[in-house]
């Protein structure tokens, strides 16, 4: 427990909960399907990241990407919609991802009921040590600006989308569930409502020890081949030290390992804690205030349960509007019926599915950005640029 206890953040509730072994990344219940629903179109595309040339990992610059669009997409030929990007946990990559969330099922099953139809897309961030944390470094690539960027300016591109921040939602789940936190913090010019479902990672680890033999096989590696045959927490603890302390001159592997010679390296705990959400959360206050609706649930059986409430505890310390649940189930055991009942209809309440939505959100805005100046009171809601 040691191990589980130093590395904590990366899909903790498997471990503790479930079973630290990648078939747990599937366990999850299915939703009955939902009568009369209609079927949604699927399309299996690659999309090429700018963001992620010349990484020293070698991982593919092209990324698989499914993109889902509702029933009314092939019928009305000049109706423009929504996006919501939904990213995957750690160990799996967008494939897997669909059978977690059993799409496109869960998103019929949610049209069907009511939701309002968007488009739905699911990139693939799986690397050579099995997640990128959507975080940016020279080892991986910049998967968080590949996110926020060059994946969205490609589907706007070649989807009828509506361009604007209002329209876009960003959703996560573990290892996905830090990466909306962490772009969804940073990209609030690019995304206008957010949903947090289990986040991992969102505390800072203090140096301390490690488990001994992972500390030792990790510092016997000689080539990147050699980590295949590693157990999941050395090789979450390979993916963590490639995304948050990179090393262009520390080859093969092009990373600082948080020890060395069995010894914790406190500047390589350092580099791991400044990317930690609860760390700089405070920083992107003002960016946060930008959104339109922010939602986060955590399972009561889920090991992340305690960071995710204080996550919301922040939230809720800032005055900043969230809503917050504490459902039954475990880490992954709901996942699918979340994305279906509750992922998905937020969305359909909360992004605009209008083109004129911004402008007259601007015009509301500027409207009361002067009536408060008149009265001497002071802004307590952003002005959206």
């Amino acid at each position: 427990m040691t191990s589980a206890k130093w590395f904590g953040g990366i899909l903790l509730a498997i471990a503790a909960g479930l079973a630290s072994q990648l078939a747990a990344q599937v366990q999850t219940d299915v939703p009955p399907l939902v009568a009369g629903a209609k079927s949604v179109m699927v399309e299996h595309i690659k999309v090429h990241g700018t963001a992620l040339e010349g990484n020293l990992e070698g991982d593919a610059a092209d990324r698989d990407v499914f993109v889902f669009l509702p029933p009314s997409y092939a019928q009305e030929k000049s109706r423009r919609y929504p996006v919501v990007y939904a990213l995957h946990g750690y160990s799996i990559g967008a494939e897997q991802w669909t059978h977690e969330i059993h799409v496109p099922e869960t998103i019929e099953g949610a049209f069907a009921q009511g939701a309002k139809e968007m488009i739905v897309v699911l990139p693939d961030s799986k690397t050579l040590h099995n997640g990128s944390m959507y975080s940016s470094s020279v080892t991986t690539g910049d998967f968080e600006l590949f996110i926020a960027h060059d994946l969205v300016a490609y589907i706007d591109a070649h989807y009828r989308t509506i361009p604007e921040r209002q329209s876009r939602g960003i959703v996560g789940h573990s290892m996905g569930g830090y990466g909306a936190t962490r772009i969804g913090m940073k990209h609030s010019d690019v995304f206008g409502s957010l949903y947090i479902m289990s986040p991992c990672c969102l505390s800072p680890r203090p140096a301390g020890s490690m488990n001994p033999e992972i500390a030792k096989s990790l510092e016997a590696l000689k080539t990147p081949a050699d980590s295949e045959g590693l157990p999941f927490f050395a090789r979450a603890t390979l993916a963590s030290a490639a995304a948050w302390s990179p090393n262009p001159k520390n080859p093969p592997l092009y990373l600082d390992l948080p020890t060395k010679d069995g010894t914790p390296q406190p500047d390589v705990f350092a580099k791991w804690a400044a990317n930690a959400p609860l760390a700089f959360v405070d920083q992107y206050i003002g960016s946060l205030r930008r959104y339109r609706a922010i939602s986060i649930d955590v399972g009561d059986q889920d090991g992340l349960r305690a960071d995710t409430v204080k996550l919301h505890e922040v939230l809720d310390k800032y005055a900043i509007a969230n809503s917050f649940e504490v459902y039954s189930g475990t880490h992954t055991s709901k996942v699918a019926d979340r994305f279906q009942n509750h992922v998905l209809p937020f969305f359909g309440q909360t992004l605009c599915f209008q083109a004129s939505c911004q402008e007259r959100y601007l015009v509301v805005a500027r409207c009361a950005e002067m009536w408060l100046r008149m009265r001497r009171v002071p802004r307590i809601f952003p002005i959206a640029k």
